[in-house]
């Protein structure tokens, strides 16, 4: 094996690839090494995929314990998630190459089998071995990592399901490195892994494997989001949220609007931004159309044109579908409250009044690579308030974007953003009045809030209390 103790220069030589690998430098890497490095035991793989068929996990899964004693365990055991609908046509070409080079058990693709279900009975497959005395099981189990080819929606949903390990106190959590395969791919830019996957270098899928292997580990603040809306409105959730049905609203802090006494909830996780205005309109609208026409999405590429054509048919430029102009800006339905770091207490701060889209930001990368919230200068940071933003600090940057042209300036950054707060807690109160809807986005997924002329919805967002782990594909964070 690679590193393998014993062998004259060879620590120090693993050393210095590892040390290459991580900074991006070119340097070949070997198809057996590779395999030698991230191969789980056939007998451990197949009882993973029983486990996760029957939904349960046995020692009886997997062939006696005293077979590991003569296995050598994987250096750096190795599962990838393939999203196939990612990527146009590409994601059935990488699946493929991927099982080509590692071997079509540790490829999975997830039409096929729910990461959770990986989660809850796969994982736990091999840790009920380990607890029965299998050394190889155990050694997998604990060294084990995961790689997602796919866009930032993909990469969220795998980084959910692991969160689960650390609420269910069985530790560790496997980190995630990134093939990015999405329209986006900002998670993937904010951690070494590039904004989209270069499928003319043949060589850059192995290169992209060992580094998942060998990069360091970062750590990644997480957001949980719960909505509160008065109940008996009906609505269309993304996946990215989950019903709770019936709870009761909290009243805490300063309310300005009329509280039900009871409210329909959902919640969900998001780890790049959530969004409050005409940038989820028109998001939600070019996702409309994808549904309707998916012929017409069929690449990266092509779905930016989409979503610029949308962008300059809808009220984000132009605005004659209101009649009143006082009602585009979000000032006219919400109020934002926050908490700062270490603080208990709720904050009201003003919404500037030519605001028609609210951002809160947890990655330095935002629309594809754009940096809203700007580099700030020490000055400026000290005059405000503020503190560099860092994506494990437990803050969210929260700004605001006036109109498309606004927008537009501050995407090509030109200019920075409108500058609102920073925030360890959020809270949106929402008054509709003469608004029937709001929109709002989380990590790319659009939905359509109805609002209550009677009552107050109420969106809170919290940091999760502990932090994702992911693999940095580069020298240095973005």
């Amino acid at each position: 094996m690679i590193g393998a103790t014993g062998i004259p220069g060879t620590s120090s030589r693993t050393s210095l690839i590892d040390s290459l690998s991580q900074c991006g430098i070119g340097i070949g890497v070997n198809k057996e090494d590779l395999r030698r490095r991230v191969m789980i035991p056939n007998r451990l793989c197949t009882a993973m995929r029983e486990a996760m068929r029957l939904k349960e996990a046995t020692v009886d899964m997997a062939e006696p314990s005293y077979v590991g004693e003569e296995e050598e365990p994987p250096e750096n055991p190795l599962v990838v998630f393939v999203n196939c609908k990612s990527g146009g046509r590409h994601g059935p070409i990488l699946k493929g190459r991927l099982q080509e080079l590692i071997g079509e058990t540790q490829v999975l693709d997830l039409s096929l089998v729910n990461p959770s279900d990986f989660v809850q009975y796969g994982l736990a497959c091999l840790e009920v071995l380990a607890q029965s005395g299998d050394c190889c099981a155990r050694i997998t189990r604990k060294k084990m990592r995961i790689m997602v080819a796919g866009g930032d929606g993909t990469v969220g949903w795998l980084l959910g399901c692991l969160g689960e390990l650390k609420v269910q106190n069985r530790e560790p959590v496997p980190p995630i490195s990134i093939i990015p395969l999405g329209t986006g791919n900002d998670l993937s830019r904010s951690f070494g892994w590039g904004s989209s996957f270069p499928f003319a270098w043949r060589h850059a899928i192995k290169r992209s494997l060992y580094k998942a292997v060998t990069g360091p580990i970062c750590r990644l603040d997480s957001w949980k989001v719960t909505v509160a809306m008065p109940a008996g409105e009906e609505m269309d959730l993304p996946h990215n949220l989950t019903e709770l049905g019936e709870c009761t609203m909290d009243q805490e802090g300063d309310i300005e609007g009329e509280v039900p006494e009871k409210a329909f909830c959902f919640e969900g996780v998001f780890y790049n931004y959530i969004s409050l205005g005409m940038d989820a309109q028109v998001a939600y609208g070019f996702h409309n159309l994808r549904d309707e026409k998916p012929y017409l999405a069929h690449g990266p590429i092509a779905n930016k044109l989409i979503y610029a054509g949308y962008t300059c048919s809808q009220g984000w430029f132009f605005t004659p579908c209101i009649s009143d102009p006082s009602l585009r800006g979000l000032t006219n339905i919400l109020r934002i409250s926050i908490k700062k770091i270490n603080s208990n207490e709720w904050e009201q701060i003003p919404v500037p009044p030519s605001v028609r889209a609210i951002v809160a930001l947890n990655l330095h990368n935002y629309g594809s690579g754009r940096h809203p919230w700007g580099n700030l200068k020490p000055e400026y940071l000290e005059k405000r308030g503020f503190v560099e933003a860092q994506v494990d600090d437990g803050l969210l940057e929260i700004f605001g974007l006036k109109q498309g042209w606004h927008a537009s300036l501050v995407m090509v950054e030109l200019i920075s953003a409108k500058h609102i707060a920073q925030a360890a807690a959020i809270r949106f109160e929402i008054r509709g009045g003469q608004w029937r809807d709001a929109y709002m986005q989380m990590d790319g997924e659009p939905w359509k809030q109805p609002l209550s002329c009677e009552y107050s919805t109420f969106v809170e967002i919290k940091r999760v209390p502990f932090q994702s782990l992911i693999v940095n594909g580069g020298c240095k964070l973005n």
